[in-house]
């Protein structure tokens, strides 16, 4: 039995779309069509080649992760099986379009897949730290307790995104009217004023004469500059995302800029804690977590470095002068872990240093975002001042020359 996802019209003609179990194609038209639906499209729930559902894969995002683990972690508690929580969570209006991942992982079980096979087959947003994580849950029969340790580390990374989002709200705004404001006065006050002048023959001030000649550029070239930055920005982050050797370069220039590499190192060294700590505790092996830890911090040179470390760790090597040799987790990490190293409790300092970085990165972003505030007022303040000079500045020449 396979799940299709459908969308049709209706014997209203309104359109419909849903879900709808059949063993093939074929039956699922006939069921259709026996409940009075036209099918338009048919496609295999989950399926990876359908160019409409690549768009649809990506809303399987964080935040839907979590509900959907916490959710089935609390149905297997409570002794349901695999496939009829699954059932369950489809049925579950608030996942929207990810019901048809969940449709598409259910018939991969049905098939005889894992659980953790399944997601990582599905199209987008699985990464392999949740496989590892799930993987030990299977295989130690503690699948429910993975689940709710997943939804929990989930939410953690929800909520500082949220912080980052949230913060950024003010700044945004008052950037985009410093711009607004900008394209405003150079592109309509300045040459307005630049008319009215024309017919006298005054010496316009420095200040003036730059004004129009800013306003002139903003005339020309506002346009194709915001055409090639959307190119370039476009491209750009193509060439970051396909060239590894492109990718590490500016990951490691984020560690040395002076505004955000403080906070930016706090946040991987928090990820770093938390993520080894899950998978120590959930029972996946050093050396593994290790690996998956460093690629559960978004970085990565951090990832490239933990690859190599694992073996070094693999031949004697301890884990504190691991983590040591990792320029961004050199700080305060590598006490915490040599600690836990030698007092047999190295779960519970990684939790410990977890909630340190918490604090460090809590207050990294409270004071970026002090200083960002009053610096964009001052410099939105600094231009109307100067737009309003070069105004004012003929006017004051026009009014002295008539005296």
């Amino acid at each position: 039995m396979k799940t299709f996802e459908y969308r049709g019209f209706n014997q209203s003609g309104q359109l419909a779309r849903g879900l709808i179990e059949a063993l093939d194609l074929k039956e699922a038209r006939e069921k259709l069509s026996h409940r009075g639906i036209l099918a338009e499209k048919i496609d295999v729930a989950g399926h990876r080649k359908t160019a409409r559902f690549r768009w649809k894969s990506k809303s399987f995002g964080l935040e839907a992760r979590a509900m959907v683990y916490q959710e089935l972690g609390a149905l297997l508690r409570a002794g349901l099986p695999l496939t009829q929580c699954l059932h369950v969570l489809i049925d579950t209006p608030e996942l929207g379009e990810n019901r048809t991942l969940l449709a598409g992982i259910r018939d991969r079980i049905r098939e005889g897949g894992s659980l953790a096979e399944s997601l990582m087959a599905a199209p987008e947003g699985i990464t392999p730290f949740e496989e590892a994580v799930i993987q030990v849950g299977e295989k130690s029969g503690t699948l429910q307790d993975a689940m709710e340790q997943l939804a929990g580390y989930l939410e953690e990374q929800r909520a500082i995104q949220d912080r980052v989002s949230t913060a950024m709200i003010y700044p945004a705004i008052v950037l985009a009217l410093a711009l607004g404001m900008a394209v405003l006065m150079l592109g309509v006050m300045v040459p307005r004023m630049e008319a009215m002048l024309q017919d006298s023959d005054m010496v316009l001030p420095l200040l003036t004469r730059m004004m129009l000649g800013a306003s002139h550029l903003v005339g020309v070239l506002l346009f194709p500059t915001l055409v090639c930055g959307v190119i370039g920005v476009t491209m750009w982050r193509r060439t970051v995302r396909e060239n590894r050797a492109v990718s590490l370069w500016v990951n490691r220039r984020l560690f040395g800029l002076p505004l955000i590499s403080r906070a930016y190192t706090a946040l991987v060294n928090l990820r770093f804690a938390t993520a080894l700590g899950l998978l120590l505790k959930g029972g996946v092996p050093l050396l593994e977590g290790m690996i998956l830890a460093g690629r559960a911090t978004g970085s990565c040179w951090i990832s490239d470095m933990m690859d190599r470390e694992s073996d070094a760790v693999r031949h004697g090597k301890s884990l504190a002068d691991a983590v040591r040799t990792v320029p961004p987790l050199q700080g305060s990490l590598p006490s915490w872990v040599e600690a836990g190293e030698a007092s047999g409790d190295l779960i519970g300092m990684l939790e410990s240093a977890a909630s340190r970085y918490q604090q460090q990165w809590d207050r990294s972003i409270a004071r970026m975002l002090a200083a960002l505030e009053p610096t964009l007022i001052l410099a939105i303040g600094l231009f109307v001042l100067l737009v309003a000079l070069s105004i004012l500045l003929p006017v004051l020449s026009l009014n002295q020359g008539l005296i």
